[in-house]
């Protein structure tokens, strides 16, 4: 990967996709709310908040477990911070924002006393769509892949060595366990970054430098460097496999990592507390997994790493990515992407002390009036009243829908708004920035922000670059409280996306709750419809396995038989024998 001459450490792209997730997946009247709620004993109401679904009762705990293991966890669950879990989850990124699918968290294990070889944990589920709902799951109880006691498969993060990730007693420690002394490398005290030349301060012999250091040679692909001035023990030798086709070059995997090489030792070390084994593996790279093993424990031990092929070493525990990778806020702050008022209040506490706030994202800002190329003259477009306005009178408009509805070309103010509602052709620079604030919004599931830019005058028949409008979206917010508004601007109910999807189509085969699906049909949306794949909602609603929607698919079969595709349900019912098998 490149990198820009005055940013050491993070690629273009990624620094822009884990800027947008500190910019809306963590507002800050989340962050605010969930704080008011955690702080008067209201963890239920700070879950809520945070998006995030309790699929547990606390009150069954001591019968199933002890009062020792329900006192324990109602401790937690009192300082259990879900605004900061969303802060510090691990992001899909390569251009998105949104958090890693198909993950266990697993926050804290609880024995009983009773020597059970699997205790039980209190764990999150992240999202199982990359673009779908950003809702977690908080559970309690065992983990599924628990290969050993506390020893977890592909797939599960292990945070109980990471309680400032999550604990609101322990987010001081969040300094300590990202490497840092008396200063931060790279930046100053209120978190502006060093200029690139800039000197350190005089004392060389610090951790920062020793930290800064490491850090530049991984930079600059010199790891077998990096590793001897981090003091771990680096073995550059190539997996051998059976496969013949099977190449990889160890330096080359570890040179593309965000891998915190300086405080990687620390980070095995608690992790070995926690789980009791010595041996740990990063399997963030598709080529080959790094390795890390503790040795030489007669002489205080040595850490060891190298690579190994995908689907060996399995008798090593996961490390969790909060552990190993370099911690994304300093990135951002090293690289000047983020301002470190941004950052979370938690964590700019513990990073930042001497940094006042306020903290947190700002909210959205109001539409800005944009210029636009029209007849040879620079007119200016702007989102007011719910809709995109130019300089030009209702007849001109008219005038110019019907050369459009005859095959004329348009251009100009009128091929913008026509851009702007229909999701096809393109828009100005600027104005495409502020419809991807409201879609991202959208995607994060941030309800009031989204509902501040259509106060603010933002058109609600806008729609994004796969011909999504609002209500194709409208699974990713709270329903209740959009619904109502976009039936009465007369939003079509029918409006197909780039699937030739509908509204009700989108939320089927999205994830969207079952009562969604109940206020669409209400509401008159029709269920003879059929996707690009001709699959009926019957057979979208068969193909994801959606238990929920049964009385849907029910009426879509009794209303409409045969319609959709044949082939898809002889391939379906095939499917399910062999899965039967």
């Amino acid at each position: 990967m490149r990198h820009r001459p005055d940013d050491p450490f993070i690629p273009a792209e990624e620094a822009s996709s884990l800027r947008r997730a500190r910019q809306y997946a963590v507002p800050r009247w989340m962050v605010e709310r969930a704080t008011e709620r955690r702080l008067a004993g209201d963890w239920r109401g700070a879950l809520a908040v945070a998006g995030v679904d309790a699929a547990f009762d606390p009150a069954r705990v001591a019968a199933e477990h002890g009062t020792a293991v329900a006192g324990a966890l109602v401790s937690d669950l009192q300082h259990l911070a879900p605004d900061l879990v969303r802060w510090h989850l691990p992001r899909v990124l390569g251009g998105r924002s949104t958090v890693s699918t198909d993950r266990t968290v697993v926050l804290a294990g609880y024995r009983d006393g009773a020597g059970l070889p699997l205790a039980p944990y209190l764990h999150l589920r992240t999202p199982p769509m990359v673009d779908g709902p950003q809702r977690l799951t908080l559970d309690f109880g065992a983990v599924p892949g628990e290969t050993s006691p506390g020893v977890f498969g592909s797939g599960t993060e292990d945070w109980r060595a990471a309680r400032y990730a999550w604990d609101a007693r322990r987010t001081g420690d969040l300094r300590a366990a990202a490497g840092i002394g008396d200063r931060i490398p790279f930046l100053h005290p209120d978190g502006t970054p060093r200029a690139p030349r800039e000197p350190a301060p005089p004392d060389r012999g610090d951790a920062a430098a020793r930290a800064e250091r490491v850090s530049l040679l991984h930079r600059d692909g010199r790891v077998a460097e990096a590793f001897a001035a981090a003091g771990v023990e680096w073995d550059p030798t190539p997996p051998e496999s059976d496969r013949s086709w099977y190449r990889v070059e160890p330096e080359k995997v570890i040179a593309s990592m965000a891998l915190d090489i300086p405080r990687l030792e620390s980070g095995v070390r608690r992790s070995m507390a926690a789980t009791g084994t010595e041996r740990f593996r990063i399997g963030a790279h598709w080529r080959g997994h790094v390795l890390l093993e503790l040795t030489g424990h007669s002489a205080g031990g040595r850490l060891r790493a190298s690579v190994v092929e995908p689907g060996t070493a399995t008798a090593a525990a996961f490390l969790p990515e909060v552990v190993w990778r370099r911690l994304p806020d300093l990135d951002l702050l090293r690289a000047g992407r983020m301002p470190a008022r941004w950052l979370h209040p938690l964590v700019a506490g513990a990073l930042l002390p001497a940094l006042e706030g306020p903290f947190g994202a700002p909210g959205p800002s109001a539409p800005r009036p944009v210029r636009v190329r029209c007849r040879g003259d620079w007119h200016e477009v702007v989102f007011r009243d719910g809709a995109l306005r130019s300089p030009h009178t209702e007849e001109e408009r008219n005038r110019e829908s019907a050369m459009r509805a005859f095959g004329g070309a348009v251009a100009g103010c009128f091929a913008v708004e026509h851009s702007c509602t229909s999701g096809t052709g393109r828009l100005p620079r600027a104005l495409r920035a502020q419809r991807q604030e409201l879609f991202l919004r959208v995607q994060h599931g941030d309800t009031p922000g989204v509902l501040e830019l259509l106060d603010a005058g933002v058109d609600l028949r806008v729609r994004d670059g796969r011909r999504r409008g609002l209500l194709h979206v409208l699974h990713l917010l709270d329903h209740e409280a959009l619904l109502p508004r976009l039936l009465a601007a007369g939003l079509d109910l029918e409006a197909l996306d780039h699937h030739d999807r509908t509204p009700l189509g989108v939320v089927v085969s999205e994830g969207g709750s079952a009562a969604l699906v109940r206020a669409l049909l209400d509401a008159g949306a029709r269920i003879d419809v059929i996707d690009q794949m001709e699959l009926s909602l019957a057979q979208v609603i068969r193909r994801y396995k959606r238990e929920d929607l049964g009385f849907l698919r029910e009426r879509v079969l009794a209303e409409h038989p045969g319609i959709g595709s044949d082939w898809y349900d002889e391939w379906q019912q095939q499917k399910e024998e062999d899965e039967e098998q």
